[in-house]
């Protein structure tokens, strides 16, 4: 079964070529969304997330990452050219891509995010920034969805 993707992007070009990414990874597009309420409305359906920071509602991206993953136990990687606007919202995602990104980091993050154990190969993907929890694995972010 293919994982669904939550592409939270308020740029449409961007959210569009990420789209095609996400699919000629395999990957099956849940759905786009530019603001917090649309990507909440989304969310019962994907696996992983990929989500801006600053979006149409302001620079919500930070605390959406948070209720993806403790309300729906999402998988959430943060795409951003500001990744220091992260702060603690950082304890609720897989790590970071920055933007000017590459189609490669995308695709390979997405694998790594649809992996039972991704904490294995995490600091092996050219442009992707792994947080880990203190415990070293992110089955403690899982277990609080």
């Amino acid at each position: 079964m293919s994982k669904k993707v939550l592409i939270v992007e308020d740029e449409i070009f961007v959210a569009l070529e990420i789209e095609h990414i996400v699919e000629d990874a395999g990957f099956t597009v849940g759905a786009i969304a530019a603001d917090r309420q649309a990507a909440l409305d989304a969310a019962y359906d994907c696996d992983i997330a990929l989500v801006d920071l600053n979006l149409r509602d302001g620079p919500t991206g930070p605390g959406i990452g948070v209720e993806l993953a403790s309300q729906y136990g999402i998988r959430v990687i943060y795409v951003t050219a500001n990744p220091a606007q992260i702060g603690a919202a950082s304890v609720a995602a897989l790590g970071v891509i920055t933007k000017p990104f590459r189609a490669r980091s995308i695709a390979e993050t997405l694998h790594l995010a649809a992996t039972e154990r991704p904490e294995l190969e995490a600091a092996e993907i050219a442009g992707f920034t792994p947080f880990l929890p203190a415990s070293g694995s992110w089955s403690a972010l899982e277990s609080r969805g």
